[in-house]
C-alpha cells in the first residue's frame, strides 16, 4: 500500500474503503452482507488500508454501526471518516451530529469529519464554527468537505481558520472535472482530493455493455449505463483492457491507477467482497508508464456520454421498458 505524502497524525492510504453500501438496501445486497462487510474491513486492514469512509446518511446510521463493529480494537489505528448531512448545519447541530456519529462508530473521536454537501442557504461560516468547536475539544481531528467547488472549499477554510484537509468529490476517468482546479489546488496547498465513485459506479470495470446492462437501483439511475453510453464507452474500455494486459491487471485496477498517479488523490471504491477489496488495494502498486497514461487520457477525453437533461427521457424509457 502507498500513502499520501502529507503530514497527518495517521498515514492516509492511497486506496481507502467507501462504505455507502454497508446497510444500504439500494445497492441490492442481501441479508448476509453485514457479515461480509466485516470480512471486507478485516481484509482491508491486513492490506494496509487506513482510510475508512462512511456517513450518517448511509443506511441512516447503519453503515457507521457496521463499520465501527468491524474495525473493533483497530478503530484507533486508522483514519475513521464520516460526514454530516447538512440539513440546517448550524454550529450546535454540527456538534450534536458529530457526537451521534462517533457513538455509532464506537470511537472517542472522528479523525476526519466532512460536510456531505454544500448547503445552498446556510453559509459555511456557522457550520465551520461548529467544526472548530469540535476540534477544540478533541472530538474531531481534521475537517473536510464534500462536493464543494474550489471557491467554496477555500471559503470554508477561511471560515474554519485552519486547513480543511480534504474535498470528497466524484472523480473518475469519466468524471474528470476535479482535474481542472481541485487537484492542482490540493497539490499546491497540501490538501487531499478524495475520489468517490472512482470506477464510475462500475462503468469502468468492463463488466457491462449494451447487451449486458447492470441491475440494481443505483446503477440503473446512472445515465452512464444507458445502452447508448455503454456503446460509446467501447473504445475507452478497450484502452483500459490493453493497458491492463500489460500489467497483468484488470480494467478497474488501471482506472484506479489513473487517479492515483496524482500524489494528493485518494480513491475510496466500495467492495462487495474480499476479492474485490484485494484487487482495489493492489491498484495502489501499479505504476503507469507515461505513454500508457497519455493513451488513457486520450481515450477518456474521447468519451462523450449523453448526460444531463438529454439523458432524462432515455432513463425513463430504460426504467419503464417503453
Amino acid at each position: 500500500m502507498r500513502y499520501v505524502p502529507l503530514d497527518t497524525p495517521k498515514p492516509i492510504s492511497k486506496i481507502g474503503l467507501g462504505t455507502w453500501q454497508f446497510g444500504s438496501r439500494e445497492w441490492g445486497y442481501g441479508p448476509d452482507f453485514e457479515q461480509r462487510a466485516a470480512q471486507i474491513v478485516r481484509r482491508a486492514l491486513d492490506l494496509g488500508v487506513t482510510l475508512f469512509d462512511t456517513a450518517e446518511i448511509y443506511g441512516f446510521g447503519r453503515s457507521e454501526r457496521i463499520l465501527g463493529a468491524a474495525l473493533g480494537d483497530d478503530r484507533a489505528k486508522v483514519v475513521v471518516a464520516s460526514k454530516i448531512f447538512p440539513v440546517l448545519p448550524l454550529a450546535p447541530v454540527v456538534q450534536q451530529r458529530a457526537v451521534a456519529s462517533a457513538a455509532r462508530l464506537g470511537v472517542a473521536g472522528l479523525d476526519l469529519y466532512q460536510v456531505h454537501q454544500p448547503n445552498p442557504v446556510v453559509a459555511d461560516t456557522t457550520t465551520m464554527r461548529g467544526m472548530r468547536a469540535l476540534q477544540d475539544v478533541g472530538l474531531v481531528g481534521e475537517v473536510g468537505v464534500s462536493n464543494y467547488g474550489l471557491r467554496r472549499w477555500r471559503f470554508a477554510e477561511a471560515a474554519l481558520g485552519r486547513r480543511v484537509l480534504s474535498n470528497q468529490v466524484r472523480y473518475s476517468m469519466v468524471d474528470r472535472g476535479p482535474e481542472k482546479d481541485l487537484i492542482p489546488y490540493a497539490e499546491q496547498a497540501g490538501r487531499i482530493v478524495i475520489a468517490y465513485s472512482p470506477l464510475g459506479q462500475g462503468f469502468l470495470s468492463g463488466r457491462y455493455d449494451a447487451r449486458n446492462p447492470p441491475t440494481g437501483a443505483v446503477r440503473r439511475a446512472n445515465p452512464y449505463f444507458l445502452p447508448e453510453n455503454l456503446e460509446r464507452g467501447t473504445e475507452l474500455i478497450a484502452t483500459l483492457r490493453e493497458v491492463a494486459d500489460a500489467h497483468d491487471a484488470t480494467p478497474s485496477q488501471i482506472a484506479l491507477a489513473y487517479l492515483l498517479r496524482h500524489p494528493n488523490v485518494v480513491a475510496i471504491p466500495g467492495a462487495s467482497g474480499v476479492e474485490q477489496m484485494e484487487r482495489n488495494a493492489a491498484a495502489a502498486e501499479i505504476d503507469l508508464a507515461d505513454d500508457e497514461y497519455a493513451a488513457l487520457v486520450t481515450a477518456a477525453h474521447a468519451f462523450r456520454p449523453i448526460t444531463g437533461l438529454a439523458a432524462v427521457p432515455k432513463l425513463i424509457r430504460a426504467r419503464t421498458g417503453r
